[in-house]
C-alpha cells in the first residue's frame, strides 16, 4: 500500500490531546518543547496541523489566535510554524500557510517571522512592516531607577487592565488577558496617584522568564515593570522588544539582558498594526502577539 502524498494529506484542528505531538513538534525542529506555551496557544487560539500517515506524529503545525469579535476578528496572529525535519522542504508548510491564510478570509494576519521563515511568508503576500529585538539574560539592577510604583496585580485591576490592554493593541484581547493569571507566574501593574498606567507578566519557559505582555504609558513605566518583575524572580529573564523603543533596549542591556535575535514583524491585509505602538513595548509571545 503506497503513502499518501503530502498534497493529499488532511489538515486538522489541533486539541489539548495534540499538546505532547506540539512539544514532540518543537523538540524535533531543536526547539525547547515549551509545552507551557503550547498548552496556552491551544487554548486562546486555534491550532491546526496535517497527521504524519506513518505514525510519526505531526508532520506540520502552526497556531492562529484571532482578536476582536469572535464572528469577525479584527486581527489574528500565526505563531508556531513548524515542519517535521524529515518532511522539510517538500511544501508541506507552504500548504498549511496557505489554506490558513485562505481560511481566515478578509481578517488581517500578523506574524513575527525568522529569517529562514521570511521568504515563505513573502511568497504568500506577507510584507514587513517593523522588527523586533529578543534580549535574555539576568537582569542586574543599577543606576537611577525608575520612581514608578508597581504591585502585583488583583482580581479587581482586570477591568483597567483590559481598558489598557485594548487601547495599545487596539483590539479586544480578553480570552489572552484574563488566561495570563494563571499562564503567569508574576502579573504586575504599575500606578501613579491610583491610576493603572501599565502592566506586565512574567511566564515561566524552560530555564526562563519571558516578559510579555509588556504594556506601558512610557518607557520609565516599562522599565519599573521589568525592574519589578526582576525582583521576584531568581530566572534569567528573556522578552521581545520593538525595535523603535530604543531607549528601553538600550536600558536593558545596560543591565545584563543580552541580544539574541531580530524578527521581522509581518502583516497581511494591513500596512501596520492597529493601536499605539507607543505603549506597546513587548508580546504575550511571538507566537500570538
Amino acid at each position: 500500500m503506497s503513502t499518501p502524498s503530502l498534497a493529499s494529506l488532511p489538515i486538522r484542528r489541533l486539541t489539548l490531546r495534540d499538546l505532547a505531538a506540539c512539544a514532540d513538534l518543537s523538540e524535533d525542529r531543536g526547539w525547547p518543547r515549551e509545552e507551557h506555551k503550547w498548552g496556552f496557544l491551544l487554548t486562546a487560539g486555534k491550532g491546526y496541523g496535517i497527521d504524519d500517515p506513518d505514525g510519526g506524529g505531526l508532520v506540520t503545525a502552526c497556531v492562529v489566535t484571532e482578536y476582536g469579535p469572535q464572528e469577525h476578528p479584527a486581527l489574528a496572529a500565526i505563531g508556531m510554524v513548524l515542519v517535521a525535519e524529515r518532511h522539510a522542504r517538500q511544501g508541506v508548510g507552504r500548504r498549511l500557510m496557505r489554506q490558513v491564510v485562505s481560511g481566515m478570509g478578509a481578517t488581517p494576519l500578523t506574524l513575527h517571522a525568522t529569517p529562514y521563515g521570511r521568504p515563505l511568508y513573502e511568497e504568500l503576500g506577507f510584507k514587513v512592516i517593523g522588527r523586533a529585538e529578543m534580549v535574555s539574560g539576568r537582569f542586574t539592577p543599577g543606576g537611577p531607577e525608575p520612581k514608578v510604583a508597581t504591585r502585583a496585580a488583583t482580581a479587581e485591576d482586570l477591568s483597567e487592565i483590559l481598558r489598557l490592554d485594548e487601547q495599545a493593541f487596539g483590539t479586544d484581547r480578553t480570552h489572552i488577558v484574563t488566561r495570563l493569571p494563571a499562564f503567569a507566574d508574576q502579573l504586575r501593574v504599575a500606578e501613579e496617584r491610583g491610576r493603572i498606567v501599565g502592566y506586565a507578566a512574567a511566564w515561566p519557559n524552560m530555564e526562563t522568564h519571558v516578559v510579555g505582555p509588556l504594556i506601558a504609558r512610557d518607557t520609565s513605566v516599562a522599565q519599573a515593570l521589568i525592574a519589578s518583575l526582576a525582583a521576584h524572580t531568581d530566572r534569567p529573564l528573556r522578552t521581545d522588544i520593538d525595535v523603535r523603543h530604543e531607549e528601553l533596549l538600550a536600558w536593558v542591556k545596560e543591565r545584563g539582558l543580552a541580544p539574541i535575535a531580530f524578527n521581522a514583524v509581518m502583516a497581511y491585509g494591513i500596512t501596520e498594526l492597529p493601536g499605539d505602538w507607543s505603549r506597546r513595548f513587548a508580546p504575550v509571545t511571538v507566537a500570538a502577539g
